[in-house]
C-alpha cells in the first residue's frame, strides 16, 4: 500500500512493485561515473501519436543504476527535442541515447539543430521489447536499479506492461535503453574517483 492506495502486481509483467519499492532512494549518490538521457522518440504528432518517453538516469562505480528523472511528453518531433535538450543541460549528462528505428539520422539532426553540442548516441532495437526488457528486469531484481524518489507513469507501465499489449510502452522503452547503456557496458572510473 502507498499513500493509501493498494499496489497489485500484474500477472504476466516483467517487474512487480517489490522490485522498484525495496530499492527506492531519496538521492543519487557521489560517486557517479555516468549519467544519460534516454529517449524512445514518438516520430508523429497525431491524437493516435505515442508519448516520447524521456529518462534521465545514472550509475556508480558499483555499478547501481540510479533513476533520476521522467520527463516524457507527447510532443512534435521539434517539442520532445527541446525538451531532450534541456534535461540534458540540466541533469549535466554525458549522452543522449535514442532509439533510432524510426527516423533514423533525422532524430539526431532534429536534436542538433536546437543544440549542436548534445552528445547523441543511436540505438536500435534488433530484438523485441520484450527480449530487451529481460535482462534489465533481472538488474532489478537483483536491487541494482534504485528510482530516485517516485515516477508515477513510469512505474505504473513497468508494473502492468505485458509481451500481449498492443500499446507501445514508451517511458518503459526509454527506461530500458537507459539501463541497458548503463548496466551492462563498462564504464571506466573519473581519475579523481579512482585515487579517492
Amino acid at each position: 500500500e502507498l499513500y493509501g492506495e493498494l499496489l497489485m502486481d500484474t500477472e504476466g509483467a516483467l517487474w512487480n512493485w517489490a522490485m522498484i519499492e525495496d530499492y527506492r532512494v531519496d538521492h543519487t549518490p557521489d560517486d557517479i561515473v555516468r549519467r544519460i538521457v534516454a529517449v524512445d522518440p514518438a516520430v508523429t504528432n497525431e491524437k493516435w501519436s505515442a508519448e516520447t518517453g524521456i529518462i534521465t538516469a545514472a550509475v556508480d562505480r558499483k555499478g547501481h543504476i540510479y533513476v533520476e528523472s521522467d520527463v516524457s511528453l507527447k510532443a512534435s518531433p521539434d517539442g520532445w527535442a527541446r525538451r531532450v535538450c534541456i534535461e540534458y543541460q540540466r541533469s549535466q549528462a554525458d549522452a543522449v541515447v535514442i532509439e533510432t528505428n524510426q527516423g533514423g539520422d533525422v532524430l539526431r539532426t532534429i536534436i542538433h539543430s536546437i543544440d549542436p553540442n548534445v552528445n547523441v548516441k543511436k540505438v536500435s532495437a534488433s530484438t523485441g521489447k520484450h527480449t530487451r526488457a529481460e535482462p534489465v528486469a533481472a538488474l532489478a531484481e537483483q536491487g541494482r536499479i534504485h528510482h530516485v524518489g517516485r515516477f508515477p507513469d513510469l512505474e505504473q507501465q513497468l508494473t502492468e506492461w505485458q509481451p500481449t499489449d498492443s500499446v507501445s510502452p514508451d517511458r518503459l522503452d526509454a527506461y530500458v535503453w537507459a539501463c541497458t547503456d548503463l548496466g551492462f557496458k563498462k564504464t571506466p572510473a573519473p581519475a579523481h574517483l579512482i585515487a579517492s
